[in-house]
């Protein structure tokens, strides 16, 4: 059965979909499905945050892991097989936790998939294992370049876009409106290192200049010494590239201090999350958002959204769509290769494109062969304390900016896969 063949296939009257168990536990199985024939289920293991800085984000990611599970069991399941979720708790900001259960996932739940992580870091560490142990592995939301970059695996493949994406989109409407001299708040951790060596290269790119830089803690309450620091250095732009939590804490402060009314407060990769932890008057700057829930002319994305809000009450953020589209790149893969051989899917998966019902932006997405990069649309706009649509729509998007035109060449990339013999 082909991965378009999957979506269009109605459900079956034999097939019955539990519910997952609340988001918060630290091991989640379902939805799932039981079938009349017995089948062994096809599993997929989701190594996430649920709790620490980036909870809400690895939580958000699991509900689109789970609407893409109900999905696809109601279409067909993989390879003909009911397909189940198991999740593990990473923590936010632990390498060993990660690699642990990512362990766990593999060697006693014999997961034929592993998802994660929202941390680049862990992302990274997870891939090391994935790829020892020989199991297909799809990075939701780890941003760092590296993942899909110099470290690439054949195994490893990733939905959310490289840090230099993401500079790449954003800087030119940062020089345009707010001004070439930056001031960076960094977290101290992958992401944070190559998010701002990206920006750095866009931004000299385009005839800008650092005036100064700080490496923030995953985790910080209190950005006062850094704000003073930024401030202190009159730049045009003070760029945030802290998340989750992080970001709430560091905008809200800097609005508190003023530094909205002297400095242009932006950066790249904003989220929804954030936004709706900040008040209405720190919802400002100019971000990249990666997936958008306010898209009325694209097809599908109504749909989404009111799947998703049915479920939680909430629209869906850029995460959801993270998780949704990673596990349906599972199912799409594993059912164009007729297989669950990782080496057999990894290889219909060169240049397999997302179809609309799962792609949910403008053009079409598709992994990049050699390199396992999804290549999609980015929105470039600004945040807004209440926009048009009603009191989720905290952001405004003003360019649609096509992922092939900044996502640099395979070379640039540094990934220089090798497959097994």
């Amino acid at each position: 059965m082909s991965g378009q063949d999957l979506l269009g296939k109605k459900l079956s009257r034999r097939t019955v979909i539990k519910a997952a168990a609340a988001a918060g536990a630290l091991q989640l199985t379902g939805p799932f499905i039981i079938s009349a024939r017995g089948e062994q289920p096809v599993k997929i293991g989701l190594d996430n945050p649920l709790t620490g800085t980036y909870a809400a984000v690895g939580k958000n990611e699991l509900i689109g892991c789970q609407l893409a599970i109900e999905q696809i069991n109601a279409k067909g399941g993989i390879v003909g097989r009911p397909v189940e979720l198991i999740v593990e708790d990473s923590t936010s900001g632990d390498a060993g936790t990660a690699v642990q259960k990512a362990r766990k996932l593999i060697e006693r739940d014999h997961v034929n998939f592993l998802l994660g992580n929202v941390n680049s870091a862990l992302a990274l560490a997870m891939a090391d294992v994935s790829s020892e142990k020989k199991v297909l592995h799809v990075v939701p939301g780890g941003h760092t370049d590296a993942v899909t970059g110099a470290t690439c695996h054949w195994n490893v493949f990733r939905i959310c876009n490289t840090t230099q994406m993401e500079a790449n989109a954003v800087t030119p409407s940062l020089i345009k409106n707010a001004g070439k001299k930056w001031y960076y708040i960094t977290p101290d951790y992958a992401f944070g290192h190559t998010l701002q060596a990206g920006l750095e290269k866009a931004c000299a790119k385009a005839g800008g200049t650092k005036l100064g830089a700080d490496l923030t803690p995953l985790g910080t309450t209190d950005f006062s010494s850094y704000l003073i620091k930024a401030q202190a250095a009159k730049p045009d732009v003070i760029i945030f590239l802290t998340q989750g939590d992080d970001m709430v804490n560091a905008l809200k402060q800097a609005v508190q201090f003023g530094l909205d009314k002297r400095f242009h407060l932006a950066g790249a990769q904003q989220e929804l999350e954030p936004l709706e932890g900040l008040p209405p008057e720190a919802r400002i700057g100019t971000w990249v958002f990666e997936w958008y829930w306010n898209q009325p002319n694209v097809p599908h994305v109504k749909e989404f959204v009111a799947a998703i809000k049915k479920k939680t009450g909430r629209v869906p953020t850029a995460r959801t769509w993270f998780g949704f589209a990673s596990t349906w790149s599972c199912a799409l893969g594993a059912n164009s290769a007729k297989s669950l051989e990782a080496v057999k899917i990894a290889k219909a998966m060169q240049g397999m494109k997302l179809p609309p019902e799962v792609a949910l932006m403008p053009d079409t997405p598709y992994f990049r062969a050699g390199q396992n990069q999804l290549i999609p649309n980015l929105y470039v706009g600004h945040a807004q304390a209440k926009g048009p649509a009603g009191p989720d729509d905290l952001f405004h998007v003003d360019q649609v900016v096509k992922g092939p035109d900044i996502a640099g060449t395979l070379e640039e990339s540094g990934c220089k896969m090798t497959w097994p013999a």
